[in-house]
């Protein structure tokens, strides 16, 4: 007997500024982040993008993207999608795109990504205060 229904293992997610497809169909992906760095807070991040790659599945899935703050409860932006497997052989590739994502203060913010409500994968996203630095010609204090 074949199971008709197997709950998919995630092969990866990955966070982007951004996505472009070729005309072969594969997916191109543009700055793939392991942090966020700014000179000042809060900052919004325009545009990002969340790619994971389902396998080894078979049926129809909701998957759930979650930021989190960096206190791990309050949920900054919350994304459902669904996708299909036929066959355990296959993959399935799901792009969320999120917009006006801001970012209060500098630490480690969590991606929790869920597939039928089973916490599939959570890791960090840490976000920096770097030094501004001076433009070239000026001494780098305030006149």
């Amino acid at each position: 007997m074949t199971p008709n229904r197997i709950l998919p293992d995630l092969q990866c997610s990955l966070v982007c500024d951004g996505i472009r497809q070729e005309s072969n169909g594969n997916l191109i992906l543009l700055g793939v982040l392991s942090q966020v760095l700014s000179p000042q807070f809060p900052i919004t991040a325009g545009q990002l993008f969340v790619v994971n790659r389902w396998t080894a599945g078979k049926g129809n899935f909701t998957q759930v993207i979650r930021v989190m703050s960096i206190d791990s409860a309050t949920v900054l932006h919350k994304a459902e999608s669904k996708f299909q497997l036929n066959d355990p052989v296959f993959s399935a590739t799901t792009v969320v795109a999120m917009q006006n994502l801001t970012f209060e203060k500098p630490g480690p913010y969590w991606i929790e990504i869920l597939v039928d409500d089973v916490m599939k994968l959570r890791y960090a996203l840490p976000v920096f205060m770097v030094e501004q630095q001076a433009k070239p010609g000026t001494t780098g204090t305030p006149g």
